[in-house]
């Protein structure tokens, strides 16, 4: 039996296990089928040193692991999460196909579906690697006169150019997807356009706004997270939700090291932006939010406003106190960047324990 530094590996992926499945029967109303589970699970890691969960232990464990996001404030929705199961994909070209199926489903015509594929779990012999911190995201180029396009992409801009990726060179490039499998090199896998559903920005009042020229793409798909399963780990499983506005209007766009659009939009506005106490980045600020959330309903792409978002999150935790279930979570992050206190999170503290099933960063454990 494997073991580490006098800890058993197989003893504690058997305790995980045990806790995962009985977690799940008893949900699922079979909790007279926990024992026989359990002995075919025990015999698969003498075997093996791990084991293969069913779908329908795949699909609840994702499912469980969004509502154990501490971090999400949208978790209302954890039961409608759709899952892809790609366990048995072996060359880089199936991963890329599935990744594109997955970026063509979860769009839908802008009707956004809450999606998850899960690739096959990490083990001595299989390895997939998902390099992109998402699956759309826009380049950033380094230029004599400043940076063009996303600065949170300048480095993987620059890794994907080493690999022969060029981009056009414009503020929003979609950059390719970059998988591995196993140690082979890693492998470039363009995007084609008409899978990308990206939403110009306008404003309802000011038609100036469309100078801008600013966009979106629609879904925001995380593939840099590694899925945690009853001690089982998938290194690859990208996810998505649909877009609080906020994610947007107060940060992608907003950020001084992202887009940095306010003070463009303060001076278009006429603001004093040379006088911090004028509140000009506050009436910038609201007027860039306005806009995303405008463009993305006359597109009929879905999005949600962060004070509606706090009043669906409240509604999730009266369903899990309601279930016996503490709510935990990570109050930093579930505050919207944009009026925090005008929503009941500001008030609220919660216990940011960290549940299982879960999402975790790749290199964490």
């Amino acid at each position: 039996m494997t073991s580490k530094g006098g800890f058993h590996l197989e003893d504690n992926l058997l305790a995980e296990a045990s806790t995962f499945i009985q977690l799940c029967y008893t949900d699922w109303d079979k909790a007279d089928q926990v024992e026989s589970r359990l002995a075919e699970i025990k015999e698969q890691i003498a075997r093996s040193g791990t084991y293969e969960h069913t779908y329908e232990e795949l699909a609840y464990g994702a499912m469980l692991a969004w509502r154990n996001s501490n971090r999400c404030i949208g978790r209302l929705f954890w039961k409608n999460l759709h899952v892809i199961d790609k366990r048995t994909v072996a060359t880089e070209e199936e991963i890329g196909k599935s990744l594109l199926e997955h970026i063509e489903y979860a769009t839908n015509g802008g009707k956004i579906r809450p999606t998850i594929t899960v690739f096959p779990q990490e083990s001595d012999e299989k390895s997939v690697q998902i390099l992109n911190h998402q699956l759309l995201r826009y380049a950033g180029y380094k230029t004599d006169f400043g940076i063009l396009g996303d600065p949170d992409s300048l480095s993987f801009t620059e890794y994907c150019q080493t690999l022969g990726w060029k981009g056009k060179g414009t503020n929003f490039d979609i950059l390719p997807l970059v998988v591995q499998f196993n140690q082979n090199d890693p492998v470039l896998i363009n995007i084609p356009e008409e899978l990308i559903m990206e939403v110009p920005i306008r404003h309802p009042d000011y038609e100036w706004f469309k100078d801008l020229e600013l966009k979106w793409y629609a879904v925001p798909i995380i593939s840099s997270m590694r899925l945690e399963i009853g001690g089982v780990s998938y290194t690859a499983a990208p996810f998505n939700g649909w877009y609080m506005g906020t994610e947007i209007g107060a940060r992608n766009l907003a950020d001084e090291n992202r887009y940095n659009m306010l003070p463009a939009i303060g001076e278009a506005l006429g603001l004093q932006t040379n006088k911090a106490s004028s509140l000009w980045k506050d009436k910038a600020l609201v007027e860039l939010n306005i806009a995303v959330l405008e463009s993305f309903r006359n597109a009929g792409v879905t999005i949600v406003d962060h004070h509606t978002a706090a009043q669906q999150f409240k509604i999730f935790e009266g369903k899990e106190q309601e279930a016996g279930r503490e709510v935990t979570g990570n109050w930093a992050w579930l505050i919207p960047p944009l009026s925090p206190a005008a929503t009941h999170i500001f008030h609220q503290r919660y216990n940011n324990d960290i549940k299982k099933p879960n999402f975790f960063n790749r290199k964490s454990n």
